[in-house]
């Protein structure tokens, strides 16, 4: 039997993240929800609905995550599996065994949720989010002939491939790190088309230009330097 955790980093999630936990097969032995210095009711609704809440103050995607991965190291028992998702409720969680299962199969090490068009909510992802993501993927391919055509944040993999990856972005670039790094280290990944909902309340990232410009520059950032190495 395989051992299943999932990671959910989550600020200001509180109207979403009790729905995203509840919708979470039973086949997941542990929540781990990494509240990032949420100022609303994010910890005790996830409390509330069973999920092992963390407390990460430093604010970052990438903080939240190393957060998570953190606790899960120092237990006992490791996991086979580690799945990430956000606490937004943009994605479908009730899609996790779809997600799991071509490592399940040792068909694979690391498996994309891919936000298929056909698939998506009108207005779900922003043009931005489209664009930059198309043009990452475009640019992994140029630079690495790598056949991502997504940086879906709904994601799973092999726990030992996980750490050795060695991730180490605190922000907006650690999808596209763990992606570039699965290249690298010639982990067999594929993606699976999953349904995809527009959020609850506004996001962090695209739903500013700050945080659009940033996570562009984050992104953009670890390609090139990934490119030249």
């Amino acid at each position: 039997m395989n051992t299943i955790k999932v990671i959910i980093p989550a600020y200001n999630e509180g109207d979403s993240i009790a729905h995203v936990i509840n919708k979470i097969p039973k086949i997941v032995s542990e929540i781990i929800v990494v509240n990032n210095n949420s100022s609303d009711n994010t910890q005790q609704k996830a409390e509330t609905a069973g999920a092992t809440v963390l407390l990460e103050s430093k604010m970052g995607y990438g903080y939240a995550c190393l957060k998570g991965m953190d606790y899960v190291a120092k237990q006992s028992k490791k996991p086979d599996i580690i799945v990430f998702i956000d606490g937004d409720y943009s994605d479908y969680p009730e899609e996790l065994p779809k997600i799991i299962q071509p490592i399940l199969d040792d068909k694979v090490d690391f498996v994309i949720g891919s936000r298929d068009k056909s698939l998506r909510e009108d207005g779900s992802m922003t043009p931005q989010q489209i664009f930059g993501n198309w043009l990452a993927t475009f640019l992994m391919k140029l630079f690495f002939r790598a056949t991502y055509t997504d940086l879906g944040p709904f994601r799973a993999i092999k726990y030992d491939k996980l750490l050795a990856l060695n991730m180490v972005d605190k922000t907006y670039g650690w999808t596209v790190e763990m992606q570039l790094k699965a290249l690298k280290q010639k982990l067999r990944y594929t993606e699976i088309p999953v349904h995809y909902k527009k959020r609850i309340g506004v996001s962090k990232v695209s739903g500013t230009v700050k945080g659009s410009i940033f996570a562009g520059i984050k992104i953009l950032g670890w390609i090139f330097k990934y490119s030249f190495k």
